[in-house]
């Protein structure tokens, strides 16, 4: 965060070292991000360990929510500071953030170890007809000091094909995070076009919608066990919303707002559901025979592999609009598409699952009406 920070003032810097370098901002963002992407896998593997199984996605989905906020946040207080330079709205947010690194590293608790607590999640009773195979996402909490290796997390059964998914997750969510205001503000809504300050603004609906599709995507799939289900849904249904938001959101500032909404529902549901609940349950996986120190490295492999698509996304996006936005709009709809097929062969295995508790639930109901005649 302290490194965020600085560089991240650094690249405001050159507003007023009147610095016009390609190269500069480029070195200057690069490190950045370097510094970023190590946040991400270390704060879901402090959270990973402070919650156990049990309405793990709910309560990370709600956890999750500090990006979408973040987001807007960031949007509302540069579009604010714009107006006394562009430099202001880099470095004020980097002496922010650099500021509440060092809150986190004096304060935070990184485990319950760390507090003098054992966390214990109780045992649940098994439901009828459930057997005592290990589920795909199924948990494991006994303590192994051994570091997980980088290729042995990617076979993690489940690390694959969730890393992809999020590959073409993100590849849609960070082209609307960054191309969004802009896509407003050069698009007549109701024959008027918008301010760019209007536009940011506006856009920050989208993220609006992140936080309550990252709570329901984690809700549900809770209550249904099924992650893979759930994130497949989430990117399906976002096809659908991308055309609507595409084809009539320009027509009024109601339509623009509510398929907004609706779109950073169904593409921020699944990239919150993978990055959160999804890596603490594959960090924790009964084929890692306990080891409590794989979190930060499955999540690591499955955020990274998602940000290399949240680095294309936007770079194509560049490219393709000077053609036409339709296209642009067709390739996030392609890979809404990809990224829930790449979930397929996980999908299938909950539904088998499914269906044989069901069966299960169904031979024990009639046993007990047998015997009870």
């Amino acid at each position: 965060m302290v490194g965020t920070g600085v560089f991240t003032s650094l690249f405001g810097l050159g507003y007023w070292g009147n610095i016009h370098s390609f190269y500069y901002f480029l070195i200057i963002q690069m490190a950045a991000g370097l510094f970023q992407s190590t946040g991400w896998p270390s704060v879901v593997a402090v959270v990973g360990k402070w919650f156990g199984k049990k309405k793990r996605g709910l309560i990370m989905g709600i956890w999750n929510a500090h990006t979408s906020i973040g987001n807007i946040t960031g949007s509302l207080l540069a579009s604010a500071l714009l107006s006394y330079g562009w430099g202001w709205s880099f470095v004020v947010p980097g002496l922010l953030i650099a500021f509440v690194g060092l809150v986190v590293f004096f304060f935070l608790p990184v485990s319950p170890e760390a507090v003098g607590a054992n966390e214990i999640e109780p045992q649940q009773p098994m439901k009828i007809g459930e057997s005592m195979e290990v589920p795909l996402l199924r948990s494991e909490r006994v303590e192994n000091d051994k570091a997980v290796g980088f290729l042995e997390a990617w076979q993690i059964p489940g690390v694959a094909p969730f890393a992809l998914c999020l590959f073409f997750a993100k590849l849609v969510a960070y082209t609307f995070l960054y191309w969004l205001p802009f896509y407003i503000s050069h698009t007549a809504i109701d024959g008027k076009y918008l301010s760019n300050e209007t536009s940011g603004n506006l856009s920050t609906l989208f993220d609006v919608g992140g936080v309550v599709g990252g709570v329901l995507a984690g809700h549900i799939s809770d209550r249904l066990n099924a992650r893979a289900i759930t994130a497949a849904s989430f990117m399906y249904c976002a096809i659908p919303a991308l055309f609507f938001y595409r084809s009539y959101g320009h027509l009024s500032l109601t339509l623009n707002i509510v398929f907004m909404f609706i779109t950073g529902m169904f593409v921020n549901g699944p990239y919150a559901l993978i990055t959160t609940a999804v890596s603490a349950d594959l960090g924790t996986h009964s084929s890692l025979k306990g080891n409590s120190r794989a979190l930060a490295t499955v999540t690591a492999i499955i955020d990274g592999t998602g940000s290399v698509g949240a680095a294309i996304g936007p770079l194509l996006t560049g490219y393709i609009s000077t053609r036409s936005w339709s296209l642009v709009f067709t390739m996030l709809m392609g890979a809404a598409l990809i990224a829930g097929l790449f979930l397929t062969r996980l999908v299938v295995s909950e539904v088998t699952e499914k269906i044989q508790e069901a069966r299960s639930q169904g031979d024990h109901h009639n046993e007990i009406f047998f015997f009870s005649n």
